[in-house]
């Protein structure tokens, strides 16, 4: 009976030793988000203004005294509407819009290409208010006011979060926490201290890694996200023995170890 007993609680040993080797503790260090804040709070990385890029979809409203002399530059009513975006969406299709070609241009109606690539919205704003008011003919709009905005500034979260997915955001500015936050949080099986944001700069891809349990974030470049940046959170050791040693191949090894336990016991008597 004493043999039985040892056999039982060796077997029951290895089943607990098994598990904590897939489900290894995690440092408290390793989970808290911004650590080493002071009351006093951290500086935060406020040069941030959005650059008009290649396959940037933009709304481009023109408004002024004769509202006949704008209406060739607007688009109908109808697909205004359908620009509006209100909330963060995932997958919602694309409206129309003013694409930015690879050479940073627009095709304007009457005045043709305009290179707004490069520029910032306020920038951009400017050179379209010039084009529109200033030219010999008068043809067009004196004293315009225009409105231009990002219909498709979008980023992606993937990897160990809740909700991965490409996110649509409203007002073209938002920081890589909150772009965790509507892709739910990250799971506790996803590493805090590597997460990877990837950056197109100039037609060139950019990586950059952040540390989200550090102060440093928030004086990170990456601290803004701009459109089209891909955040992607890597899974930790635990999540990937997980996956390699799945329920059954966990169960067919402690079913080998109680067996072989059980044989020696009954050896030893």
């Amino acid at each position: 009976m004493n043999r039985i007993k040892i056999s039982y609680v060796c077997s029951s040993f290895l089943i607990v030793m098994i598990f904590c080797i897939v489900n290894a503790c995690t440092s408290k260090k390793n989970i808290i988000y911004f650590q080493g804040v002071s009351e006093s709070g951290s500086e935060v990385n406020k040069n941030f203004i959005p650059v008009l890029k290649t396959d940037d979809l933009l709304s481009i409203t023109v408004m002024g005294i004769d509202a006949d002399a704008v209406k060739p530059f607007n688009l109908p009513v109808s697909l205004l509407n359908n620009n509006i975006v209100g909330s963060y969406t995932q997958g919602n299709p694309t409206p129309p819009g003013y694409l930015i070609d690879v050479l940073g241009n627009i095709d304007f109606p009457v005045i043709g290409k305009i290179k707004v690539g490069g520029l910032t919205r306020d920038a951009a704003v400017e050179l379209i208010k010039q084009k529109l008011d200033n030219n010999k003919d008068s043809i067009y709009v004196k004293n315009p006011n225009v409105n231009i905005r990002i219909l498709n500034y979008k980023v992606t979260v993937l990897g160990e979060v809740r909700n991965p997915g490409t996110f649509t955001i409203p007002n073209e500015r938002i920081t890589l926490p909150e772009a965790l936050g509507i892709a739910g949080d990250l799971l506790i099986t996803g590493v805090r201290k590597n997460v990877l944001v990837v950056r197109d700069i100039d037609g060139k891809k950019t990586e950059t890694r952040v540390d989200l349990t550090s102060k440093k974030l928030f004086s990170s470049p990456v601290y803004y996200l701009t459109q089209n940046d891909i955040v992607y959170v890597e899974p930790n050791r635990a999540r990937i023995n997980s996956s390699v040693v799945n329920t059954s191949n966990i169960s067919l090894v402690v079913s080998v170890i109680s067996l072989l336990v059980t044989m020696a016991v009954l050896f030893t008597r």
